[in-house]
């Protein structure tokens, strides 16, 4: 096998030229460092992230730099960094879907998990929420996120777009954007390049001026230009194509210094780097040989949608498709997502995408890690470092062995490698990747004079062409269960209005309330002949537009409704997210969809009735093209049918607007305008009827862990915390079918494939930040438009709660007995596997409540002792375990004797974490 060609560097990439004497000496400098450091590049790769070249200890806020300075170039192979191929893991982590005192801590469990990259994407409306006015502070601070990452010897992935999808609302889009006069998004079309243009330039200089490019000592590696173009760049013919090319030249000059992609872009131009986003990206090829295979977006979990059930991606079947991608030639894979979040505030995308944003990614919403996705990709990470010698040494196609019908192997080796009998004792680098892509069963394959068993869709990491250091199938980190699970049932509000009621352990039994006015209530409104299209209405400043006119009704219509036994009807042609119609203020219906019908009967009274329909808007249009035309509220006809004398078109009529709601522009939900309201006392009789304000006082819950609020006893509306919006909220219920009892992992997955919380609310539990607390006197805000019941709203610190695991004596030993020899050929200490069992940081396993070493059946929570058990095992675990936060215990007879001969034991384990001030004996009601 050929070993790796020079590495040319590619002209654009190349840093701007140094001029003057003070170039000439920062140049010297330079020259000396690396005549002084020859090992610019990454140090051996080991069980942990190897992000770094040189980390500079002394980086920080005043411009110090993170990095000595280093080029970025690819060959056909991988992506080089300060001159050496690397094979990287990057972990999707948005910034404004989590709070700034958030990312430290997720940054560094990313790191702990293996990866080398952070990816985000910028958000245009986000960072220019008004045309030339930038936000670059809070949840939007994009400089001070990229220099944690840097601060964590990490690199970052920049997806500028600017159009983002991401289920974000309007894609990243700033709705002002679609008031510029004769714009057409991502098209050949002057008006939207010249503002996509501006924005990009603005990025691009912010990371320059903070120092954050490679070159410059900063952690950025790689930028996207547009978004998944490719996938509706035919629906504006050669437009789509000119516009294309100009997106990739406009990147080109602005001379970052580092590579640019395009994902889902076949045809992206020789300079720019095609890169996949599925599911699996095993079979990609970029468009040319001289590009890397990259996978932008692994979709490692799915989203959500309201009123359906959750997705949930096996980690199983999550990590064979990246062994897959890098057995098959992949350099870069990127989690989408690591980490969710929550689209706090009116961040979701449409339609109809809930607040949270979860995605069943390795992180969960809150910060806490989801096992065991997190610890069985984080063993995956180590063991692909451990082949990463092997896998950039090889120039060429690795050596393909056809081992069965549906098994192979790929072999990565720096000489030729003779796949009949043992390379023990070589001195060459030598890894391997088995496959059995069979979705039943397991094979035994022969290969390097040895037989590997390979469980059904799964693959086997042989660092040095001999061990097996992990399977994709066969998991060995320890299964996780949160006090609160993003599916626990709630009291729903499929029910109608209800009576206050009292009692139980809830968040308060003293609330107020102040009413909503229906329709017209003052600031802001104006008179309009026909129907005005929502968003040029209201520039997305609220959800709700309310659009009212007046009917008048014969006593000719009246007695021909009694005598035919009829109901005059609203219809409109199509509406979008939600429609709700009033009658003289009275909620008549609702209907939901996207630009659906609505028919709803009506109770009109003699005379004049004011009729009132309200827009909202749960989340705008992030995906497609044409995304500026889409709109939201109504389109088509809006008629009165069922009159005496016809139908009655009220297309062309007089509507007054009104423009949000009383409540929202008077900012009744900041603690500092609580005056502006007037509030009422609740008492137990009181019925709870729609567009009703709701407020409560109440005290943080103990420790300084993410704090989760269920709302699922309430019906639709928004909430506040301290004048912060956690987001919407909507107890729709997903359907009773589509869940199974279990998922099996093997076989292609689909977003459909393995789903919970059918019956039940979508989401009821809602991410509140430990930083919006403070420890007494927090007000919290409810509007509710369909009539719900706050006093059963509950509080609860969100923590794992249950830990265990399940190991067998013939499982691998751990990661962390490998290691890389002087000549950096991977090696293993033969030692006995191990049980590892953490809680949350700053939790500690307060009780060990099943342990048995021997042949324990069952699975994690339903663990029982077997027909061969060793007695000790209860309190040697106990001992090692208990009080501490982590702890690990090694699964063989050394430890707890031989229960049974002849037999393969295991060690099953299952532990109760609790909270620092939690006393030692968990609660039985957790």
């Amino acid at each position: 096998m050929a070993t790796a060609s020079p590495y040319p560097t590619t002209p654009w990439l190349r840093p701007p030229p140094l001029t003057g004497l003070l170039g000439l000496l920062l140049l010297l400098l330079l020259l000396l460092l690396v005549s002084l450091s020859p090992s610019i590049a990454l140090a051996g790769a080991g069980a942990e992230a190897a992000g770094v070249l040189r980390q500079v200890v002394g980086g920080d806020d005043d411009g110090g730099t993170f990095f000595e300075p280093f080029n970025v170039t690819y060959d056909h192979r991988a992506l080089i960094l300060g001159g050496k191929r690397r094979m990287l893991v990057s972990a999707g982590l948005h910034y404004p879907r989590a709070t700034p005192e958030m990312w430290p801590s997720l940054i560094a469990k990313a790191k702990e998990g293996g990866v080398d990259v952070i990816e985000t994407y910028i958000f245009w409306n986000g960072h220019e929420p008004a045309k030339g006015q930038y936000y670059f502070e809070g949840r939007f601070d994009i400089v001070r996120f990229a220099k944690l990452v840097a601060a964590e010897g990490l690199f970052l992935f920049l997806r500028i777009g600017p159009y983002a999808c991401a289920e974000w609302n309007f894609g990243g889009f700033p709705v002002w954007l679609r008031d510029i006069p004769g714009i057409e998004f991502r098209t050949d079309n002057e008006p939207y390049k010249a503002e996509m243009q501006n924005f990009v330039t603005k990025i691009v200089d912010i990371m320059k001026e903070e120092k954050l490019y490679s070159w410059q000592g900063g952690p950025i590696i790689l930028q996207q230009i547009e978004n998944e173009y490719g996938n509706i760049q035919g629906k504006y013919g050669q437009a789509g194509k000119r516009y294309m090319q100009w997106a990739a030249q406009m990147a080109l000059a602005l001379d970052t210094g580092v590579p640019w992609v395009m994902c889902r872009q076949t045809d992206a131009p020789e300079q720019i780097l095609d890169t996949c986003n599925a599911f699996y990206c095993d079979g990609f090829k970029p468009n040319s040989y001289n590009k890397p295979t990259i996978w932008t977006e692994d979709w490692d979990g799915w989203y959500a949608d309201w009123g359906e059930a959750l997705p949930h991606r096996p980690a199983q079947d999550s990590a064979f498709a990246v062994a897959r991608f890098y057995q098959r030639g992949g350099s870069l894979q990127n989690y989408y997502m690591y980490f969710g979040g929550t689209n706090f505030e009116r961040t979701a995308g449409g339609p109809l995408q809930i607040t949270s944003y979860d995605y069943d990614a390795p992180i969960d919403e809150y910060g806490i890690l989801r096992q065991p996705k997190w610890g069985h990709l984080k063993d995956l990470h180590a063991a692909i470092k451990l082949c990463e010698p092997a896998l950039t040494a090889v120039d060429g196609s690795p050596r393909y062995v056809k081992l069965g019908p549906m098994q192979e192997a790929h072999v990565y080796s720096s000489e030729n490698v003779h796949t009949n009998g043992s390379i023990s004792g070589s001195a060459q680098f030598c890894s391997a990747f088995l496959a059995n892509i069979d979705e039943h069963k397991y094979a035994s394959v022969w290969i390097f004079g040895k037989s590997y068993s390979l469980p059904p869709w799964s693959v086997s990491i042989l660092p040095d062409c001999e061990t097996v250091a992990f399977n994709t199938a066969r998991v060995g980190t320890q299964t996780s269960f949160f006090n609160v699970e993003s599916g626990s049932p709630s009291y729903s509000s499929r029910h109608k209005p209800r009576i206050l009621s009292r009692g139980g352990p809830y968040l308060s039994t003293t609330w107020w309330a102040s009413k909503e006015p229906v329709g017209i209530w003052g600031e802001g409104i104006f008179t309009a002949q026909g129907i005005l299209e929502h968003l040029n209405v209201t520039k997305d400043i609220s959800d709700y537009l309310s659009y009212t006119t007046r009917v008048n009704i014969s006593d000719e219509d009246i007695l021909y409704w009694n005598s035919e036994g009829l109901l005059p009807s609203l219809t409109i042609d199509q509406i979008r997210d939600v429609a709700r119609i009033f009658v003289n203020g009275k909620l008549a219906g609702s209907q939901v969809g996207h630009w659906v019908s609505l028919n709803q009967p009506l109770q009109l009274v003699q005379g004049l009735n004011e009729l009132t329909l309200l827009s909202e808007i749960v989340g705008l249009q992030n995906y497609g093209a044409f995304l500026e035309k889409d709109g939201a509220g109504f389109r088509g006809q809006v008629k009165l049918t069922g009159l005496s004398n016809g139908d009655i078109d009220l297309t062309n009529s007089l509507w007054t607007y009104q423009i949000g709601l009383k409540g929202e522009f008077s900012r009744i939900y900041s603690p500092e305008n609580q005056e502006s309201a007037k509030w009422s006392s609740m008492q137990n009789d009181d019925i709870l009827s729609p567009f009703t304000w709701f407020k409560t006082m109440f005290d943080a819950p103990e420790g300084n862990g993410p704090v989760a609020i269920d709302l699922g006893s309430m019906g639709k509306g928004q909430a506040w915390v301290n004048g912060h919006l956690i987001g919407r909220y909507w107890s729709l219920v997903a359907p009773e079918s589509g869940c199974p009892v279990s998922c099996n992992y093997a076989g292609t997955y689909g977003d459909s494939k393995c789903r919970s919380n059918c019956g039940i609310a979508t989401q009821s539990w809602y991410h509140i930040p430990r930083e919006w607390l403070q420890e007494s006197g927090n007000l919290l805000v409810l509007f509710e438009e369909t009539g719900g019941d706050p006093s059963q709203i509950s509080l609860e610190v969100h923590y794992t709660k249950t830990v265990c695991s399940k190991i067998s004596e013939t499982y691998y030993p751990p990661l962390s007995a490998w290691s890389h020899a002087a000549n950096g050929r991977p090696s293993v200490n033969t030692v006995a596997p191990e049980l590892r069992l953490q809680c949350d940081e700053g939790h500690v396993i307060s009780k060990i409540t099943f342990a048995s070493y021997g042949t324990p059946t069952g699975s994690c929570q339903n663990f029982s002792v077997g027909n061969c058990h060793a007695s000790t095992t209860l309190d040697l675990v106990a001992e090692a375990c208990e009080g501490k936060n982590r702890c690990a215990i090694s699964v063989t007879n050394d430890v707890f004797g031989d229960p049974c001969r002849k037999v393969v034991r295991d060690l099953a384990v299952v532990a109760e974490c609790s909270p620092p001030s939690a006393n030692e004996e968990p609660r039985d009601d957790m």
